[in-house]
């Protein structure tokens, strides 16, 4: 019998790759502070020498390991993409994906059938639903994620209706049809609560402080592709499409600003505009010549920037405070009794 396969690795490839490597793959990504602390102390280990600090990594240094750990992957389907983070602070993102397996299940590999259906409800619900010319969210609140705990009726009648097959077939169908009836139970709202931290905790999902969830840097990543492909229209062409494109670095927009020109497509991520404006020289639109203003957003802030939204947060943190007050004046009480 043949020797297995083995894929083949780059030359110089060490212990120290392999150190790297198995650090990355556990966590999914990686900035480049956080590869700084795990190359310094891989070389403290492999050089017996304990005054390599992270500050010592440089971006050269840190950049041949990303380099030769992503030839190491390649031959395996596996790839290492880098993208910057349009909420934070801009910072690079480098994030372990798998490049060639079906993508809308990329989210839930390890996931139940009724999990894998709902993690394709959300993303519809993210990029569908909540995602209009008028209003470009990309993001769901905790209600929002709860209502689509269940598939509606209609797609739970699809699904649940699966066809019987004949003696000679070998089951494959009925194994089909039978995750696709699990699927089409949907999930409790405990079951939803306990999945949405659960993405949140592997890195999949961002929670903001109003409590919008949204795809995070590595997501993005790992869904381009599927994304462009399931919510935009190929054949058509139309001007306003459900995934859009910075301007600027022309990576998706799920968190930055618009034209004012409701009809105008142009966007732009927040930690883009600066470098942009720079070298245009003017705030004017570059499709539609009207002036940028900055005040029309992409993502949870064409909600919470709302003074409709303001308000209920005012009133939401007044009521807490009251709360507290009351639950305060009950200790004294006890206290002085």
């Amino acid at each position: 019998m043949d020797d297995a396969w083995e894929p083949p690795v780059p030359a110089g490839y060490n212990d120290a790759n392999r150190a790297f490597l198995q650090a990355f793959m556990a966590r999914g990504t990686l900035t480049f502070r956080e590869g700084q602390k795990i190359l310094a102390a891989i070389k403290s280990a492999a050089e017996d020498d304990p005054d390599v600090t992270p500050q010592s990594i440089t971006p050269a240094d840190f950049e041949n390991f990303i380099r030769t750990a992503r030839e190491a992957i390649e031959p395996l389907d596996f790839d290492i993409r880098n993208t910057r983070d349009q909420v934070c602070s801009g910072e690079r993102v480098w994030a372990f994906i798998n490049a060639h397996s079906d993508p809308a299940t990329q989210l839930g590999t390890t996931r139940t059938p009724e999990e894998v259906a709902y993690i394709k409800r959300l993303l519809d619900a993210m990029f569908e639903t909540y995602n209009t010319p008028r209003m470009e969210v990309m993001a769901v609140d905790e209600g929002q994620a709860l209502r689509v705990s269940r598939p509606a009726r209609r797609e739970s009648n699809v699904n649940g209706n699966g066809h019987g097959g004949s003696d000679d077939e070998d089951g494959e169908e009925d194994g089909e049809a039978a995750t696709a009836a699990a699927a089409s139970r949907g999930l409790k709202h405990s079951e939803v609560l306990s999945l949405l931290a659960s993405l949140v905790a592997e890195g999949w999902l961002s929670k903001s402080r109003d409590g919008f969830y949204s795809l995070t840097p590595r997501s993005l990543m790992e869904l381009w592709s599927w994304l462009v492909a399931t919510y935009n229209d190929q054949d058509d062409e139309p001007e306003w499409q459900h995934i859009k494109f910075c301007e600027a670095c022309k990576e998706i927009v799920t968190y930055g600003q618009r034209c004012n020109e409701p009809d105008c497509t142009v966007r732009l991520h927040d930690i883009c505009e600066d470098s942009f404006w720079r070298v245009r020289g003017e705030r004017k639109c570059p499709k539609c010549s009207t002036a940028w203003d900055g005040n029309h957003f992409v993502g949870e802030r064409a909600v919470t920037s709302r003074s409709g939204f303001q308000r209920g947060r005012g009133k939401r943190r007044r009521r807490s405070a009251e709360a507290e007050a009351e639950v305060a004046e009950d200790v004294e009480g006890e206290d002085e009794e």
